[in-house]
């Protein structure tokens, strides 16, 4: 979505829409990952009670997710759309692009609530086995994004606007596609009127997905800090930063997803009281996130340059980008690894250890880019050092726990 969204204003609108978008990405991302916490929190909970056999747990679960979910859902994005201007100007966005990134950010923070239902029925989907659907879904409804989004901005010429209106309508159409499958496909999840089922005594779901969400959204709240000191340094560097950072999702967003693949596994797993199990899930994950760190760090290497290039025009811009991918490519190893030690300990339902990670992570990393950008004044292509030392102080308080972990047999 983001990518499509980068690529077609870039194309057709230009660099300031672009760079409006780009800034704007930040907060949108981090009110999704965000709600997708709080989804990842109750999924973990719903695979273990699935891995044990309790459907009656199964369906309680579900169904008061759902309701104190929609609940946060519409609060949390009234908020958004209202703390928009102060929020962007927080992080000193420039006052010629601010109007573009407002509309931009309301349109996508006011259809949140599609964003709670496919990644809540995602999740549970995926918890009950079922990984497959909801990705056939997020593809057509990707496509169709990419098509709405030519549509209102080049044929009605609704710049930016039209970009964040075809996301909303593409994520409902992506909910009413899991809807309707899950009606003719899931029996233990066609509810009926239990869906209005809501037992407080599962309201574990929100310690496990607030802290859940708490990780994710620190992850952002790090992107954010790094997007405004980014923005110091002038249009041109941020519309390179926003179209190498496109690039960047492609490497993050799947490792997340493998990790989040490892923690359903080996909570189903774990339900199941299967420890062999469990721990032949881990290292086949982390395996996984290894060869996928590789093939993208030889991919960006080779093509940053017609790969940037897809974004915008200007050489200026290109060139900043290029070298900017060109070193961020140098460290893709690390993520790898450290969302798969995550995965890992998520999966045995100790958030606390990938909470703690996260925030070491962004403290590093926002303190490295502060260093880099505004002491020292760096250019932008060195920034990726800044996410190298984050990862690094990440491993360097995992590894010793998981080690402990592997040697008590916990895992």
């Amino acid at each position: 979505y983001n990518a499509a969204d980068s690529i077609i204003v870039g194309k057709f609108v230009g660099e300031d829409a672009l760079a409006a978008v780009g800034t704007s990405n930040p907060l949108m991302t981090l009110a999704i990952l965000f709600i997708n916490g709080l989804c990842l929190g109750a999924g973990i909970l719903v695979s273990t009670a699935y891995g044990a056999g309790d459907t009656q747990r199964v369906e309680r679960q579900v169904s008061t997710t759902a309701i104190a979910g929609t609940i946060f859902s519409l609060v949390f994005s009234a908020l958004c759309v209202l703390l928009a201007t102060p929020l962007l100007r927080l992080m000193q966005v420039p006052t010629e692009i601010l109007p573009i990134a407002v509309q931009y950010l309301r349109i996508v923070f006011a259809g949140l609530i599609f964003t709670f239902f496919y990644n809540f029925l995602a999740a549970t989907m995926r918890a009950l086995g079922d990984s497959k659907s909801a990705l056939y879904f997020l593809m057509i409804s990707s496509v169709l994004n990419i098509g709405g989004d030519l549509f209102f901005v080049e044929v009605l010429g609704w710049g930016s606007e039209g970009c964040a209106l075809s996301t909303v309508l593409s994520e409902a159409l992506c909910c009413v596609l899991c809807v309707i499958y899950i009606q003719c496909r899931i029996p233990v999840l066609q509810l009926g009127r239990r869906w209005l089922v809501f037992d407080g005594s599962l309201l574990r779901t929100v310690q496990y997905g607030w802290t859940s969400a708490m990780q994710q959204a620190t992850v952002q709240l790090g992107k954010i800090a790094v997007q405004a000191i980014v923005n110091t340094l002038g249009v041109n560097a941020m519309a390179a930063f926003t179209a190498a950072s496109r690039v960047d999702d492609f490497t993050y967003m799947p490792q997340q997803n493998i990790a989040h693949a490892m923690t359903t596994l080996m909570a189903q797993n774990h339900g199941a009281g299967k420890k062999e199990r469990v721990r032949q899930g881990f290292f086949c994950g982390l395996r996984i996130e290894l060869v996928y760190g590789l093939l993208l760090m030889a991919v960006c290497l080779l093509f940053a340059r017609p790969i940037i290039s897809l974004f915008v025009d200007d050489p200026a811009v290109i060139e900043l980008g290029v070298r900017f991918l060109r070193c961020a490519s140098l460290f893709y190893l690390m993520p790898g690894v450290t969302n798969g030690i995550q995965g890992g300990f998520r999966g045995l339902g100790d958030l606390k250890v990938t909470l703690t990670s996260s925030m070491l992570n962004m403290g590093f990393r926002v303190l490295a880019a502060a260093i880099l950008i505004l002491l020292l004044k760096v250019e932008l292509r060195f920034l990726p050092v800044s996410y190298g030392i984050g990862w690094l102080s990440m491993l360097i308080y995992e590894l010793p726990l998981l080690i402990r972990y592997l040697k008590e047999d916990k895992l």
